[in-house]
């Protein structure tokens, strides 16, 4: 039985900060932090913007390219790092709101940035057992990023939906495998009651990053039988430009098979749903029928998930159905300065004993 997605979308806020306003703000030079990490900006959520609301207006995209009765949805998955609520799930308020209640299953998951793809791995297994029609993972975040830290630059907000499927005459892509890789390696964390992650500095690259990345990339490749050769476009987990560019040359693959995901992070857009989102951007724009993706997900902690997708002929059909995430990215902005940006984000606190 063919199981994929049948339904995705994407969601990015309209306000931004440019790298030269965080810089100035701290004495860093804007031109070696766009060369080091190849970021020029990032989103910023409104003040009325969180998890909850990125994590609806995904899947409300979502829902409009799936054609399908919400009620008909057996499970929802929201994974993120930066819930609302310590205890209430996020995915509640979101199911009420799409009108998928009472007959769901909810979880909300936490893993750093794979958070998105661990709740696609978990709807993916559900629909292939025969467990349930339809399920629903969305990858959603408004991630922190300490003052003068270097993941100000880059920590940002938005978020991705998928809905699987076993229907022949909706999959928009197909899942050809899967694969996981995890270990312990503590590269990034945020302790509770902690405001801000902290994390392993250049640790968090060579040990971290690259070794889950490329392995899930590599291992998945072997199990398929497939090299990069075989392979059309490569979206990998984006904490900055530069990471996805390496670790698909370490997989043998040309810039070019990369350009449709990783040029995402060139806004600053890594947050739960980057690589997920690399995944709508490329089939927003680039993928065509009988494509193949391989996307390979990074949480911190760490790990990773390596999807290899075929994508079918309904791709033309839903394209337009929604805004594409490069219509959201490129569409009109509210540039903040770092006052107000601090202001949105809560960065001043007024009241000394909160």
């Amino acid at each position: 039985m063919a199981v994929g997605i049948i339904g995705y979308g994407a969601y990015v806020p309209r306000y931004r900060i440019k790298v030269e306003e965080i810089a100035a703000q701290w004495g860093d030079d804007p031109e070696v932090i766009k060369r080091g990490l190849l970021l020029y900006e990032k989103t910023v959520p409104a003040q009325d913007e969180d998890t909850i609301t990125i994590a609806y207006q995904a899947a409300k995209y979502a829902l409009v390219r799936a054609g399908i009765d919400p009620k008909e949805i057996g499970a929802l998955y929201i994974g993120s790092e930066s819930h609302p609520y310590a205890v209430k799930p996020s995915g509640t308020v979101v199911a009420e709101a799409l009108g998928m209640v009472p007959d769901i299953h909810i979880a909300d998951y936490e893993f750093a940035c794979k958070a998105g793809s661990e709740g696609m791995f978990v709807c993916y297994s559900h629909v292939k057992s025969g467990n349930m029609k339809y399920a629903m993972a969305i990858g959603a975040d408004t991630s922190q990023g300490a003052p003068a830290d270097a993941l100000e630059y880059s920590a940002a907000a938005g978020g991705s939906a998928f809905i699987f499927g076993s229907d022949e005459d909706k999959i928009i892509a197909e899942v050809l495998y899967t694969y996981s890789f995890t270990t312990d390696t503590p590269d990034f964390w945020r302790r509770d009651q902690q405001m801000y992650p902290q994390h392993g500095g250049r640790f968090t690259g060579e040990p971290a990053y690259f070794k889950h990345v490329v392995s899930a990339g590599r291992n998945i490749m072997e199990m398929a039988g497939l090299t990069a050769k075989d392979i059309q476009w490569a979206v990998f987990h984006m904490p900055n430009g530069k990471f996805p560019l390496r670790a698909g040359r370490q997989l043998g693959f040309k810039k070019e098979q990369i350009e449709p995901g990783w040029v995402v992070p060139w806004q600053g857009n890594t947050y739960s749903g980057s690589s997920p989102n690399g995944l709508t951007a490329t089939l927003d724009s680039a993928a065509k029928p009988g494509d193949l993706i391989l996307m390979v997900s990074f949480g911190s902690g760490a790990g990773s998930d390596a999807f290899i997708f075929k994508v079918r002929d309904r791709i033309n059909e839903v394209r337009d159905m929604v805004p594409k995430l490069w219509d959201l990215i490129r569409g009109k902005k509210f540039y903040l300065t770092y006052g107000q940006y601090a202001k949105f984000r809560g960065k001043i606190h007024l009241n000394p004993n909160v």
